[in-house]
């Protein structure tokens, strides 16, 4: 891996963010500079193998953070008739972005998605969660698609750490975060699902990363939470004027073009490296406390 020596003789890291305008691209910078860490932003397209190369060597990164990708404006819906676009972020883009890390030995961590999975008979909503060694067993959304098949390549790099993302939320209502979309819907689904707090989980994807892990994590906070749950504790902690109406996946199939993924993933894995390096992750019906009284107390309704 490259490495930047101090005057000290210890090893400095110096971070690249890729998708430098995203949104969880933005929650990294904040986090890394508020540490006092070097970090750098760029927007560079990642299927642009010598732009990439160029890149690097630039800035000469020891970690490279991926936050870039396709999802979709508004919605995964997008995908499904942007296939090539998909593709061409998704798979190739984030793919060659690995490949090229590998070949300046820098370590790559990948945020990617746990939207790959689906309820089933032996993973029921009150059952035992998906790990991160099942096969994907989704493929309703072109979206899905893409990333499941991407991270069956990529997670053989060997420089490489995937953390599988889901509903990801933050400590504010910008318009890419899980709750503000469901507040805005007309109607919404009440499933159990595993939810990505932020606040939570970006401070652990740095320790992850420093500390030279590589391989698949399940990237969520432990335990499931229904969508009725989440509006009832916004609700009661945000806003007690909100109120919201349900309908079935039937009634949801309708009026969107892909499928949505429904899942639990096994938080074992991660909750076991985590605890090495003495970080705890809040059980997700804790922290969705939490992150909506941070809300409260900066005035956010």
């Amino acid at each position: 891996m490259a490495t930047t020596i101090t005057t000290n003789g210890a090893q400095k890291h110096r971070f690249l963010i890729w998708g430098g305008e995203g949104w969880v691209a933005g929650h990294l910078k904040t986090l890394l500079d508020g540490q006092g860490k070097e970090v750098h932003a760029t927007t560079v397209r990642m299927e642009n193998r010598g732009a990439v190369l160029q890149e690097l060597d630039r800035i000469q990164p020891t970690h490279v953070l991926n936050a870039a990708g396709c999802t979709g404006r508004p919605n995964v819906d997008w995908c499904e008739d942007n296939r090539e676009a998909t593709i061409r972020s998704n798979v190739i883009g984030t793919l060659n972005l690995a490949d090229c890390c590998f070949l300046r030995r820098v370590h790559c961590t990948v945020f990617a998605t746990g939207c790959i999975y689906q309820y089933d008979e032996g993973h029921p909503w009150d059952g035992p969660g998906f790990l991160e060694a099942d096969p994907p067993n989704f493929a309703g959304s072109f979206y899905s698609m893409t990333k499941a098949h991407l991270e069956e390549v990529i997670k053989h790099y060997n420089n490489c750490l995937i953390l599988r993302l889901r509903m990801p939320v933050s400590d504010d209502l910008h318009p890419r975060s899980f709750v503000t979309k469901i507040t805005q819907y007309d109607h919404v689904v009440d499933i159990p699902n595993s939810n990505t707090i932020l606040a939570d989980l970006l401070p652990a994807s740095i320790l992850l990363a420093e500390h030279g892990e590589v391989g698949v994590y399940n990237f969520t906070n432990p335990g499931t939470i229904s969508h009725n749950e989440v509006l009832s504790l916004f609700r009661n902690i945000v806003r007690p004027s909100f109120t919201w109406r349900n309908f079935s996946l039937e009634e949801q199939a309708k009026v969107i073009k892909a499928g949505r993924s429904n899942c639990k993933l096994d938080t074992s894995k991660l909750v076991s490296k985590l605890t090495e390096y003495g970080y705890e992750v809040p059980e997700i019906h804790e922290a969705y406390r939490r992150c909506f009284e941070r809300m409260k107390a900066v005035g956010i309704q």
